[in-house]
């Protein structure tokens, strides 16, 4: 496995012109996986020991920061982040934070799910950004309280150890612990700012709810279907199909640039485990003069790249521009992975796979639930 870039040390401080000519960057390899931590997840960051300077409800803010070097507030320079107070030793004669100060802020998780990778960006604090971080994550069931978090009865289990990190760049870190996380508690050591939180990782939903749902949407990212691949993503990432909720402007959904030759598009998904497919839905809204203009839908069952032909679920059908798109299958189609082809080119915002779990793709969901600490 690549190494992940790593950044210490200040940033030079703000000199004019762009603020993000001389940020800090690289590609992190498990920015393929849904941001766990996303507020259309439902996500959010329910407490923070300190938030003196900047609201911890920043973390989670999906644009990136934004920095105006000529705001400032009755307590200072006003910044797009969480941002703590300098924190103070105990003395005159020790002024300086313990090695165990530190600040803290309690981040509800989205979709519980396995966490790969987190990054931790300090966009815009050179100076005042943390000396390191650490991340702890924790599975409760139902909606737990801060106290009840905080409390000596609940598990923490690191994800990463305190590290060292930089200013004005975003911090990765891979994750490699195979649990099932609901909740994470973020330090900074002894204090500082951060800017923005990602969580990147596999959502993996609970069986008994999905099981009493009875028939859900069997591809959703809040249920644990997962976009595994797509021929485009120039203009916006194809996981955006699967967030809940309607498309509430183009970006908001999956548009590919303009083919100038006789292909198409596509994007294969991997769903929830295997299913009954019954209806689907095919949603344009906000695509207007760039809508794909037509799609079919293929399934597959046991893998994507196993021996097996493609089943057609939906044949080639034209769709509309800006429409939500309703279709009830002839017959329900079994199967573990779709893939969805547009033509030529174009987009989609939403696909909607309503079903249901077969047996076997209950017990599959359940022993890994299980598995997972669920």
């Amino acid at each position: 496995m690549t190494a992940i870039p790593t950044f210490t040390g200040d940033a030079s401080p703000y000199g004019g012109g762009d603020p993000y000519a001389d940020y800090r960057t690289a590609d992190f390899p498990f920015t393929q996986y849904a941001n766990l931590a996303d507020r259309q997840l439902g996500a959010g960051v329910i407490a923070a020991n300190d938030e003196f300077f900047a609201m911890r409800e920043n973390l989670l803010l999906a644009h990136p920061a934004v920095f105006d070097p000529e705001h400032f507030g009755h307590k200072g320079k006003v910044m797009d982040g969480w941002e703590t107070r300098r924190r103070r030793g105990v003395s005159a004669e020790q002024p300086w934070p313990t090695s165990d100060d530190h600040d803290w802020a309690l981040v509800r998780l989205g979709a519980p799910g396995v966490v790969r990778g987190i990054v931790i960006d300090t966009a815009h604090f050179r100076g005042n950004y943390p000396q390191a971080v650490s991340v702890e994550g924790t599975s409760v069931d139902g909606s737990p309280t801060p106290e009840e978090l905080l409390s000596g009865d609940v598990k923490w289990t690191t994800l990463v150890p305190r590290t060292a990190v930089g200013g004005h760049a975003a911090n990765g870190f891979a994750v490699d612990v195979e649990q099932r996380f609901t909740h994470l508690r973020v330090n900074q050591h002894p204090d500082g700012g951060v800017a923005r939180l990602r969580v990147y990782g596999e959502v993996v939903a609970d069986p008994k709810w999905l099981a009493a749902l009875g028939t859900f949407d069997v591809v959703a990212l809040e249920n644990g279907g997962q976009v595994e691949d797509a021929s485009d993503r120039f203009y916006s990432p194809a996981t955006n199909t699967i967030q809940p909720g309607r498309s509430r402007k183009m970006d908001d959904g999956w548009e590919t640039r303009r083919r100038r030759d006789n292909g198409n598009d596509w994007i294969r998904y991997q769903l929830v485990a295997q299913s009954e497919i019954r209806s689907v839905e095919i949603d344009t809204a906000y695509l207007k003069g760039n809508s794909a203009g037509w799609a079919a839908l293929s399934v597959r069952d046991g893998g994507a790249d196993e021996e097996g032909a493609w089943v057609e679920a939906l044949p080639r059908t034209r769709l509309q521009p800006d429409t939500n798109h309703r279709f009830v299958l002839d017959a329900p189609v079994v199967g573990t992975h779709v893939r969805i082809d547009i033509f030529p080119d174009g987009g989609i915002s939403r696909l909607r796979l309503f079903g249901s779990l077969t047996e076997a793709g209950q017990r599959r969901l359940t022993a890994r639930h299980q598995e997972l600490g669920g």
